[in-house]
């Protein structure tokens, strides 16, 4: 007999866009968990598991509605950041001896593929076996980006487990860095900051930013002895809060640290774990790094799904990435994609339970 877990994938329209475009939801199920993605943003809007005790909860934040998610303090919950996730300094890079000037949206920098992001995009949905399939053609110049770039995101079900898989073709050598940036919360959507949760990363080592704007130095630096340590299960707010200056430049956790193993093989990156709940969340991905942010500026102003608002620490994102700025750090990992070339990366996110 055969133990695979069915997913049943139902549609729904989510809202209309100003310009009058239909905004559609995607419902995927199965007896283990449920998730639902809309197509402005690809976006994952919800994603319900159960806790220790049978009681299930929504752990991702996120609205109801599709209003929220038009306005800019918003703009990131759960979508698909591209075409190059993080930041780039000043929006510029050279490639192949010629500069590339992108859109500024983030002080003097380039922030989730500029002003016009993939976030700010309704992509096109086709329902797949396990789940759905999202795809973007962003043209030659969008943002400053060379090449037109055709993207596919599928999300699927997998038993316990969400399957991200990306990929993508350019007819002009370009770059790409595209992520997920859903923000959890274990404990439920509604729930407590996530100070309590407990981090394990797959990582010895960082990169540290020059000042608040959030650019890495350039250098590869080791946890060790720093509040970056997270190779042992540690609470996040056991360390938040000290006078450390990357602390201080991120009013938090906003880095992107370097995961162990090698890039382009699926490998663990980070485990997440929720005393109070029991829900575990382990995340595996082909990427190089992953960039934990801890929700530093949720301010409160937005009320989500239970009417709670999203205070600072609410939620935290675990986007598995490459480096920040790597167009413009030759010792980073290559970002550079060729017309010959697909771009192919997949992150998972699995639920389990402890205690």
């Amino acid at each position: 007999m055969s133990n695979v877990v069915a997913t049943l994938v139902t549609e729904s329209k989510f809202g209309t866009l100003p310009d009058g475009s239909a905004v559609m939801a995607y419902t995927l199920k199965n007896t283990t968990i449920a998730m639902q993605v809309i197509t402005y943003g690809a976006r994952v809007t919800s994603l319900l598991a159960a806790d220790r005790q049978g009681t299930i909860a929504d752990v991702v934040l996120g609205f109801h509605e599709l209003e929220p998610y038009l306005q800019p303090k918003n703009a990131y919950q759960g979508v698909i950041a591209g075409r190059f996730a993080n930041r780039i300094a000043k929006g510029q890079f050279t490639l192949d001896g010629e500069q590339v000037q992108l859109t500024i949206n983030n002080g003097p920098n380039s922030l989730h593929g500029g002003v016009e992001g993939f976030d700010r995009r309704n992509w096109t949905a086709e329902i797949v076996p396990g789940g759905v399939a999202m795809t973007l053609v962003s043209p030659d110049g969008d943002q400053g980006y060379p090449g037109t770039l055709n993207i596919v995101v599928r999300y699927t079900l997998d038993g316990d487990t969400v399957r991200i898989e990306y990929e993508a073709t350019t007819d002009k050598s370009t770059v790409i860095n595209v992520t997920n940036h859903a923000f959890f919360n274990l404990a439920g959507e509604s729930a407590a900051p996530i100070l309590d949760h407990v981090l394990t990363l797959e990582s010895d080592a960082f990169t540290p930013v020059v000042d608040a704007a959030a650019i890495p130095t350039g250098e590869i630096v080791p946890v060790a002895e720093t509040p970056f340590d997270f190779t042992q299960p540690t609470a996040i707010g056991a360390r938040i809060e000290n006078d450390d200056p990357q602390l201080i430049y991120g009013r938090g956790y906003d880095h992107n640290w370097v995961l162990r193993g090698a890039a382009g093989l699926l490998r663990p990156a980070a485990r997440l774990y929720d005393p109070t709940t029991g829900r575990v969340l382990v995340v595996e991905t082909t990427e190089p790094g992953i960039q934990f942010y801890s929700g530093n500026f949720l301010d409160g102003t937005s009320l989500g799904k239970s009417g709670t608002p999203y205070v600072q620490r609410s939620g935290l994102c675990l986007e598995t990435q490459h480096y920040p700025d790597s167009p413009n750090q030759p010792q980073f990992p290559t970002t550079v994609l060729r017309p010959q070339e697909t771009y192919k990366s997949m992150t998972t996110w699995k639920f389990a339970l402890h205690g």
